[in-house]
């Protein structure tokens, strides 16, 4: 691990386990609402409908966004928050719908396969524009996924599979060559991978298109205030003009959950993400406010530096900790943390316990996805033991510096200690925390995957050798093979069954000790419309409106 000084500055926090446990004790007795994450559930709203309401065009719309976005840029991104951004004017080749259904979007239809599933090909709009002006074809969509593969800090190159070739087969028709076959590609390319970007910008910018990304959107980039806002406002060029409402979208990065209720309640901002759980039903009550509530396909969970020295993608390199080296020390660990507990008496119920990448409501799920480590802190004890370290176990876990994961984070704190570790809790800023995670500076960290519908979205990258999102520097040859013969198969239960075997590998060794999944909790003024929240964790706006009158 580093010792700079910038890590040297952080606060640490190590509160007694005794304060946190008359915490713990005083937050149990909460109304429960329970949930399931990832399905059309009980109690859940994916959007706010326009109903009978008048829309009314045009006015700038704010929302409070609880972190700030990482670099605008689909081939690099890692964060949720820029997706959210990068909604309103970066389109996709496919999406999802409110059921989790993969759609069509700047294709045209669902991808073809062909030659025992190792070429794919899929057609996409004619006659669409950039934001620059620049014609929106099968050519450009083949740029923007050859920059995906070939760039070398690209995120998106695990998420595309072993593609041997790209081609543009003609202006309205994409074809990906394939080594071996690859079923999740459709869902990659619902996601970030599909981001479809401007050749031409990307010619003049180069590395630095993250600084102004130009794509195809209802609206385009027009500046960022960092720490600050991001502003997008309504695209001339864009196909369908109509359906942008808004002059003017500003994302607002305000951080502390109580000041964006605030804000909320006071008309300052009409949209705000990631409600905390202590506000939530305080905000349900309010006649001039809907809440969205709905369930995630990702996952939150402590990550564990096993070989990441030399940043994430590259070679693994073990260091050399009784933490990376004796798994027996992160089962402990594992064994020290009642998931149920924490969710109930930190979260209020808001919130569902997750034990693997895979939620139980995927298609993909089976009873070996679903188990759950065992709650046994005296168990975690032997094993330390038997791993021959001391008692308590020292760990520093980095967590984002806001007041939700924080109060989460001493939750642990207090659970883990009898299990027999002694965790020193880090608080950073979000953008700082990613900065750390994908450097390898660090020993632990809680963080989270905002989720994807195919579960190589949640694992490929993670876990895989040499995986773009692979922060612990896991490196095991039988989990690499699960995930590349789960990528091949086209048999949705072969597949299922051989993610319950990745999972048990994979709670075996705890690259990653999963511990919960977030419901999406959105703020939204009865004065907005078409606002919506899916199980992908990104809020849209795309085709929000402010509405007059009528029945909501």
């Amino acid at each position: 691990m580093s010792n700079s000084p910038a890590r040297r500055r952080r606060t640490l926090l190590a509160l007694p386990a005794v304060a946190l446990a008359a915490t713990l004790a005083l937050t149990a007795c909460v109304p429960v609402q329970r949930s399931k994450a990832g399905g059309a559930t009980a109690g859940t709203v994916t959007t706010v409908a326009v109903g009978d309401r008048q829309v009314r065009e045009g006015g700038d719309l704010v929302m409070a966004l609880s972190a700030e976005p990482d670099r605008l840029d689909p081939t690099t991104s890692s964060s949720l928050y820029t997706r959210y951004v990068m909604e309103t004017m970066c389109q996709k080749l496919y999406d999802i719908d409110a059921e989790g259904t993969v759609v069509p979007m700047l294709a045209t239809e669902l991808p073809t396969v062909s030659d025992g599933g190792k070429t794919v090909t899929f057609p996409v709009h004619t006659g669409y524009r950039f934001a620059d002006g620049t014609p929106f074809d099968a050519a450009a969509v083949v740029t923007t996924l050859e920059r995906n593969l070939t760039k070398d800090d690209s995120s998106r190159k695990s998420e595309m599979g072993p593609v041997t070739g790209i081609e543009a087969v003609d202006d309205h028709t994409v074809r990906l060559h394939y080594s071996t076959p690859f079923a999740p590609i459709t869902a990659a390319l619902a996601d970030r991978a599909g981001m479809v970007m401007s050749p031409t910008a990307l010619e003049q910018e180069g590395d630095g298109f993250g600084d102004a990304p130009v794509c195809v959107g209802p609206y385009k980039f027009v500046e960022r205030v960092p720490q600050t806002s991001i502003t997008v406002e309504r695209d001339p060029m864009y196909h369908d003009p109509a359906s942008a409402h808004f002059d003017r979208i500003t994302y607002r990065i305000i951080t502390d959950a109580s000041i964006r209720a605030q804000n909320l309640k006071s008309g300052d901002v009409q949209v705000a993400d990631t409600i905390s759980t202590q506000d939530v039903d305080e905000l349900m009550k309010r006649k001039d406010l809907e809440v969205l509530r709905t369930g995630s396909l990702g996952y939150q969970g402590i990550t564990i530096n096993l070989a990441n020295q030399d940043g994430v993608g590259t070679d693994p390199k073990p260091l050399d900790t009784p933490l990376a080296t004796q798994r027996k020390v992160r089962q402990a660990l594992s064994m020290s943390i009642n998931r149920g507990e924490l969710v109930q008496s930190v979260f209020r119920g808001w919130a569902d316990v997750a034990c693997s990448p895979i939620p139980d409501t995927s298609a993909f799920a089976t009873d070996a996805s679903k188990a759950c480590p065992a709650y046994d802190p005296e168990r975690a004890k032997e094993l330390l033991e038997e791993a021959g370290v001391e008692q308590p176990f020292p760990i520093e876990m980095e967590v984002t510096n806001t007041p939700d994961t924080v109060r989460f984070a001493q939750a642990l704190q207090a659970q883990a200690r009898a299990g027999g570790f002694a965790i020193t809790i880090t608080p950073v800023e979000y953008t700082t925390l990613l900065d750390d995670q994908t450097r390898g500076d660090f020993q632990a960290l809680q963080l989270g995957w905002s989720g994807r519908v195919d579960p190589h979205g949640n694992i490929g990258s993670f876990l895989g050798t040499g995986g773009g999102n692979n922060y612990p520097g896991y490196s095991d040859p039988e989990v690499d093979d699960l995930i590349s013969r789960a990528a091949q198969a086209t048999d949705q239960q072969e597949r299922a069954d051989l993610y319950g075997q990745l999972v048990t590998k994979v709670q075996q060794d705890d690259p990653i000790i999963y511990l919960y999944r977030t419901r999406s909790i959105t703020g939204v003024s009865t004065d907005v419309a078409g606002v919506s929240t899916y199980a992908d964790g990104v809020v849209r706006l795309s085709q929000a409106a402010f509405v007059e009158g009528g029945d909501k």
